[in-house]
């Protein structure tokens, strides 16, 4: 319970209509979960909007709604606060009503088109290594300390992020790691947080079904930097192109890593194989278990992160060299026939690009690489040529599949593929809609010492056909083909 008063702080405020004396007993924006006591947020979201629904919560027990537009009849008993935007509203309130859970930890966000789920997970299994209570906010799982809280968006909306912000205050984490998407930047649902630091990782061709333009998706990653404060520091990748466009806004302490520029924190690729990457970072010659250049990168936001956050180098370099990276991110498992099977999430061209160009960097030449690929449905339909392209251009033999086709038919989402495939790479490619088959295939197709990448879906446990999920795991399935061919 809250007094509504004291919960509106920090909200800017246009009009109040009724007393805000009254006790809120819960925050909703969602209609049909509003009872007794309920402080209801009208938001305009992309299919339906809040407003219409506020002479029903307040018939229902709502006490109080948060609204852009006053309704036309006014209910009794009821009070009505308008604003200008309902959904930065909602983000105060929620971190007022949970007792401003991101001020009483160091609340670390990481952006980016890629490498989100890694740098942060990295982070998190860091600092539990050097001793701390630590929560995560991911695509994968979210964690307080080692209790696992299930994950169903990238970024919570405002609610739940602050509940989940104040169950760790509550377990003693003195430091979260949270992936903040685009999506969640432009629907306000990290307003109302504090941030001790930002991460950029790179931006890529991604999202554009939501934010139509890639300058508008640039502008959703940069509007995460230009609302941190003089207290934060922003770390940003400067070997990205937009990596420098990042900070330009930012009040935060600026601070950069790079492989190839000049930067604050610095690697060097030694070795890059199977067994891991050996690194040169800031002069330290380092060995570690994760595989790839984009690793690098990521390895290297997580050591900047790690010492702006005021850990000891020589600490952090030797758990780090000890850790694993991110379910389904280069994945792999060998086959008893030595094929090596690798699954991983990479589903943008650039993404997909790094992990063929990786397993063809530390490959010998004479292995066979074979991709099974798809892209999802009621998504970005401007890179699935691209990403047909991609694996054509970086791989021996290529299965276009499923991926998670949603409510689109899987034959159109592979029409669209195919689009991307040229006339002299028609010969690599076969079609096999039922992604099982696809997998079964591509291990029939495989000899000794080939490789199988995997690529969509990395840790999902699903697959979302006509709105109805079943289970559906890459790295089951591709173990099972593997012992049948033993």
């Amino acid at each position: 319970m809250a007094v509504l008063k004291d919960i509106l702080y920090g909200v800017a405020i246009e009009q109040v209509v009724g007393s805000t004396e009254i006790e809120i007993s819960q925050l909703q924006f969602d209609s049909r979960k509003v009872s007794e006591g309920t402080l209801f947020v009208a938001i305009k979201g992309t299919r339906s909007d809040g407003h219409d629904f506020v002479k029903d919560v307040t018939e229902n027990g709502a006490k109080a709604a948060i609204v852009e537009t006053l309704p036309e009849v006014i209910a009794e008993g009821v009070t009505y606060i308008k604003v200008a935007n309902s959904a930065t509203a909602l983000g105060v309130v929620a971190s007022n009503f949970y007792h401003n859970p991101s001020s009483k930890l160091k609340l670390v966000g990481v952006t980016g088109t890629n490498g989100k789920t890694t740098v942060c997970t990295l982070l998190y299994k860091l600092f539990k290594k050097l001793g701390y209570n630590v929560g995560l906010v991911s695509t994968v799982e979210n964690y307080i300390n080692d209790l696992v809280v299930p994950a169903t968006h990238t970024t919570p909306d405002q609610i739940a992020l602050n509940q989940l912000l104040n169950r760790m205050v509550d377990a003693g984490c003195e430091y979260c790691f949270m992936e903040v998407s685009s999506h969640s930047v432009v629907q306000h649902r990290i307003d109302g947080l504090e941030f001790a630091g930002g991460v950029f990782t790179n931006i890529t061709h991604d999202h554009l079904d939501f934010h139509k333009t890639f300058d508008n998706y640039i502008k959703a990653k940069k509007g995460f930097f230009d609302n941190l404060t003089s207290k934060a520091f922003a770390l940003t990748n400067v070997d990205d192109r937009n990596g420098n466009v990042m900070l330009q806004n930012t009040r935060a302490h600026k601070k950069t890593y790079a492989l190839n520029a000049v930067a604050d924190f610095k690697a060097k690729i030694i070795e890059n194989l199977f067994s891991g990457l050996h690194l040169d970072i800031d002069g330290m010659e380092v060995y570690f278990r994760l595989v790839g250049s984009f690793n690098a990168y990521n390895l290297l936001a997580v050591y900047g992160t790690a010492l702006l956050l005021e850990q000891d180098r020589t600490k952090v370099l030797t758990v780090l060299s000890m850790l694993t990276g991110a379910e389904g991110r280069f994945d792999y498992i060998i086959a008893p026939n030595k094929v090596i099977g690798i699954v991983d999430y990479a589903h943008t061209p650039d993404a997909l690009r790094n992990i063929l160009s990786t397993i063809e960097n530390i490959s010998s030449g004479t292995e066979s690489i074979i991709t099974v690929v798809g892209c999802g449905g009621d998504r970005d339909r401007e890179k699935r040529p691209i990403m047909a392209q991609t694996a054509c251009d970086w791989s021996h033999k290529v299965i276009l599949t499923s991926d998670n086709p949603r409510t689109e038919k899987p034959e159109d989402i592979l029409n669209d593929m195919l689009a991307g495939v040229s006339a002299v790479n028609q010969k690599k490619v076969l079609t096999i809609l039922d992604r099982r088959e696809a997998i079964k295939a591509a291990c029939h197709l495989a000899k000794p010492g080939d490789i199988i990448l995997l690529a969509g879906k990395g840790h999902e446990k699903y697959q979302e056909i006509n709105g109805v999920r079943t289970d559906f795991d890459d790295k089951q399935i591709l173990t099972e083909q593997f012992n049948l061919l033993a």
